[in-house]
């Protein structure tokens, strides 16, 4: 098992959310998504990190087994290759994801504040280069 702490999955879940939310809000609908190979490259992408933090978690009862849906998603994912259903991802993408990054916000506000405060940093610092997840983090960490 991975010596990161829950924090960073924590974390790594909003950024990699917060990437798919960037990239969909370009769209208006999946096939437009699924035929910019880019785009929708990098939202599957993203959406394997949720996955798999969501079930490195789960491992260790840091999430509640209700997301399991989230690590079954992932799976489905990356083991249908070339038969991923672009609606699914489009409405996983435009109907559910906001509700478990709540959900993640909600986890996050039991984090000890200087704690979060150094991991919010250090992922700002790594993402640097990507104005609207920094900004995002620091939004997230006003909220905290």
């Amino acid at each position: 098992m991975s010596k990161r702490s829950t924090l960073y999955f924590l974390l790594d879940i909003y950024v990699a959310i917060t990437k798919i939310e960037h990239v969909v809000e370009r769209y208006n609908n999946a096939q437009r998504l699924l035929h910019d190979f880019m785009a929708w490259d990098s939202v599957i992408r993203e959406f394997e990190i949720v996955g798999e933090a969501s079930n490195r978690l789960l491992r260790i009862e840091e999430l509640e087994e209700e997301y399991r849906v989230v690590v079954d998603f992932r799976n489905v994912i990356v083991h249908h290759y070339f038969g991923i259903d672009a609606d699914e991802v489009w409405e996983v993408a435009t109907q559910h994801l906001g509700a478990f990054k709540q959900a993640l916000i909600e986890r996050l506000k039991e984090t000890e504040e200087e704690l979060l405060s150094e991991g919010i940093e250090a992922f700002c610092e790594q993402n640097d280069y990507l104005p609207f997840v920094t900004e995002a983090l620091q939004v997230l960490k006003e909220r905290l």
